[in-house]
């Protein structure tokens, strides 16, 4: 089949760059343990529930109902299998799931070899990630399959006069549970109908971060003025806040960026003009000393919104936007830049005034000054961003119906 002799090249491929690209050789090696992994810890005399996600964020889409599973019916055990390893590193020791492992390369030896092992009850794929030989091994061996928190998009392969081959692998599931209506009207131009509109299951995860987040009595202290919380930034990111933070002492800033390199923490602090310090250096007698706080360490963002007035998201001047949800659902308004077409929730946000899109320092400037000046204002565009978050939850709750649990 040319599909499998094609996906042969491609991890061909990858293993060539994995001599030179350390991400690859993560991918290349975890794929090569997944077997090693399954073999050790499946217990076969369990029903287990298989959750594949891309990476991160798709992860985190899912992990509401695999923790709506677990806490309601702990007789199923979870495996989560990823394809990024910016997803399986980072979770690799999630407490929810009982096996976790890189998703073994599509090809049909793999595909049987996994289902055989595994024996899944039930399959849920988590926003995208379309397989073609595990799809159809799944159908073919009668195992339910699904797909959660999904979106289609016009210029996606379904939808071109050429995409036959792939518009197949739709038939593979049982039920498609979708974020809005416009993938219900795409798909059911093909003949797709047996969907549910229930929204986003990210929702209900930012939702559940709130109540959980991390208490950080440093941030606390730090954040005693005008704060402005940048995530997931970016060098372009940074050119654009940093030089509207070195003109305004009134304003505090906390970054977090997206990539905690040497390199890239290296060219931040050479940006800036005012005090500042390493969330890894700080403690109670020098945090008051800097007016901006470099978090040099991952796993904090989500907590650290809580501590802020505004929050800038990173992304939107590079391959599109980060995380928009997990800062909002606190109730500050949230900025980000121009590339973010693809994101159903900015346009919301846009919509309801809880979120803003800038394209130069210029705009920044005007909307900076604005909050800063108008505590009213900050408050009804912060109030915006919050109420969007909490209206749009329930996805989870829909879904463990839909799939009988």
């Amino acid at each position: 089949m040319i599909y499998s002799f094609l996906i042969r090249i491609y991890y061909l491929i990858v293993k060539v760059v994995a001599l030179f690209n350390p991400k690859a050789k993560l991918l290349i090696d975890g794929q090569n343990e997944s077997f090693k992994i399954l073999n050790e810890k499946i217990d076969t005399e369990a029903d287990y529930l298989w959750f594949h996600a891309a990476s991160l964020g798709e992860f985190e889409q899912g992990r509401p109902l695999m923790e709506a599973i677990r806490k309601g019916h702990p007789n199923y055990k979870i495996v989560v299998t990823f394809y990024s390893p910016s997803g399986y590193e980072v979770r690799k020791n999630y407490a929810g799931a009982d096996i976790i492992c890189y998703l073994p390369a599509d090809t049909r030896t793999n595909v049987n070899r996994f289902l055989d092992l595994v024996q899944p009850k039930k399959a849920i794929f988590i926003k995208y990630e379309f397989w073609h030989n595990y799809l159809h091994g799944l159908k073919k061996r009668g195992i339910e399959t699904y797909i959660i928190s999904a979106i289609f998009r016009e210029k996606q392969l379904f939808f071109k006069w050429y995409g036959g081959w792939y518009r197949q692998m739709l038939t593979c599931f049982n039920h498609l549970f979708l974020q809005d209506q416009k993938s219900a009207d795409l798909l059911s131009s093909l003949g797709v109908n047996n969907v549910t509109i229930c929204g986003d299951t990210r929702f209900d995860r930012v939702a559940d971060i709130q109540n959980q987040a991390k208490t950080l009595p440093l941030l606390e202290q730090f954040s005693n003025e005008f704060t402005l919380i940048a995530g997931s930034s970016w060098p372009k990111d940074e050119d654009l806040f940093i030089d509207y933070f070195n003109a305004h002492p009134e304003l505090k800033l906390v970054i977090a960026p997206h990539e905690i390199h040497e390199e890239h923490l290296d060219s931040i602090i050479s940006k800036l003009k005012r005090p500042f310090l390493k969330y890894s250096d700080a403690n109670n007698e020098n945090i008051l000393q800097a007016d901006c706080l470099i978090i040099d360490c991952f796993g904090l963002l989500s907590s650290i919104y809580r501590y802020g007035n505004v929050a800038y998201i990173g992304g939107g001047f590079g391959v599109g936007i980060h995380n928009l949800t997990e800062a909002a659902v606190y109730g500050i308004p949230v900025v980000f830049g121009p590339n973010f077409a693809k994101f159903r929730e900015a346009h919301e946000l846009l919509a309801c005034r809880g979120g803003f899109t800038i394209n130069d320092l210029a705009e920044f400037t005007t909307l900076m000054n604005q909050w800063i000046e108008n505590s009213a204002l900050l408050k009804e565009n912060g109030t915006a961003a919050g109420d969007y978050i909490h209206q749009n939850k329930g996805a989870t709750k829909v879904i463990l119906q839909g799939i009988n649990l």
